[in-house]
């Protein structure tokens, strides 16, 4: 099969053709149709997850169509249409048997733990905890797009913030996860600020239903300015780049009691920032973290996507192939593209 490959951290990343997985007893292999380029593709490139081992295939949002099932796989079968969280539960541990695969003692997560999905095939374990039918409504592109932002986007606002009508939402980071965020918070009936030192992000952003935008680039006061427009400071608020500066101003922008989510990853030399930890206890700030979402929680998603209260695929930016997505994914931190890229050609050599 072809896949986006590199052989050491920082090094060249190629297309070349590797050899096709074939399913663990649990497991599945999936014939991708889509997969999301995502700023955690980059960071794994970088060498900041340690769960990396070299050489190395990326991707950890996909959809596709169910190609061969292991001995053991029960509800599952070759042509299924199907898509999964990025972080894949064992079942058996103690976090899954409370629901809480989404930090499983002992994750499948590809593109990470295990070869992922910018590759023609995809092999996935523990397929009947994890995997997520597809109803015929949902593309394979758009159901790309919910694999690690918009689902780590609705557990971080819904499951974490349990942000509710009319309270105040702030994001900081108008990327995917925070682009997802916004158009969930307005789905809720929340109230959304936008904070980004983009003017394109800034402007879907207000597209997507947040009713104040903020370019940080051009404001000399991002917390003051957003205490302002909300009377007092946001019920909810999300680090959904991941740099100091915006963990610093999610949290110091909370009115009391507020509850700020840390979604975005921060790289390994930044990743002990400060915090207003005054602001935390005089305010009895709540601080939480985000990572991805349990599969028996995509239904929820689902039916949000079929009642038309939320529109994954317009935060798609672009469609690309796999030799598109090799030079793309070393640029991924300082890219300043409006929308999610997605792999929707396996096989075409651009011309």
């Amino acid at each position: 099969m072809r896949a986006v490959y590199f052989e050491e951290f920082k090094g060249a990343v190629t297309v070349r053709n590797v050899a096709d997985p074939t399913p663990a007893p649990d497991g599945v292999v999936i014939r991708v149709k889509a997969s999301g380029l995502c700023l955690s593709d980059w960071h794994g490139w970088m060498g900041h997850d340690a769960d990396i081992s070299l050489p190395h295939v990326p991707g950890h949002e996909l959809a596709g169509i169910i190609e061969a099932t292991g001995s053991a796989v029960e509800l599952w079968q070759p042509g299924d249409r199907v898509t999964l969280p990025f972080v894949c539960g064992c079942g058996r541990c103690p976090q899954c048997t409370s629901g809480n695969q989404q930090v499983c003692d002992h994750q499948f997560q590809p593109g990470f733990t295990h070869w992922g999905s910018f590759a023609e095939y995809v092999a996935i374990r523990y397929a009947d905890i994890n995997l997520v039918r597809l109803p015929e409504s949902v593309d394979f592109k758009t159901a790309a797009v919910l694999g690690c932002r918009f689902a780590t986007s609705f557990r971080a606002v819904v499951d974490q913030g349990k942000l509710t009508r009319d309270q105040w939402l702030a994001v900081h980071g108008c990327g995917g996860v925070g682009l997802s965020a916004i158009q969930i918070g307005q789905a809720l009936g929340a109230r959304v600020i936008a904070v980004d030192i983009s003017d394109g992000k800034l402007d879907l952003a207000r597209n997507l239903g947040a009713e104040i935008c903020i370019n940080a680039s051009g404001t000399a006061d991002v917390i003051g300015e957003i205490r302002q427009q909300t009377d007092g400071g946001a019920h909810v608020s999300i680090d959904a780049l991941g740099h100091p500066e915006t963990c610093f101003n999610s949290i110091a922008c909370l009115r009391k009691r507020g509850r700020h989510i840390q979604v975005g990853l921060l790289p390994p030399d930044q990743c002990n920032t400060r915090v207003p930890s005054g602001l935390i206890v005089a305010n009895e700030l709540e601080i939480l973290g985000s990572h991805g979402i349990q599969s028996h929680r995509y239904p929820d998603i689902l039916k949000m996507i079929s009642d038309g209260l939320i529109s994954p695929d317009r935060l798609i930016g672009r469609t690309i192939t796999l030799e598109e997505a090799a030079t793309r994914l070393v640029q991924l931190n300082r890219t300043q593209d409006v929308g999610i890229s997605v792999i929707a050609d396996f096989q075409s050599v651009p011309g």
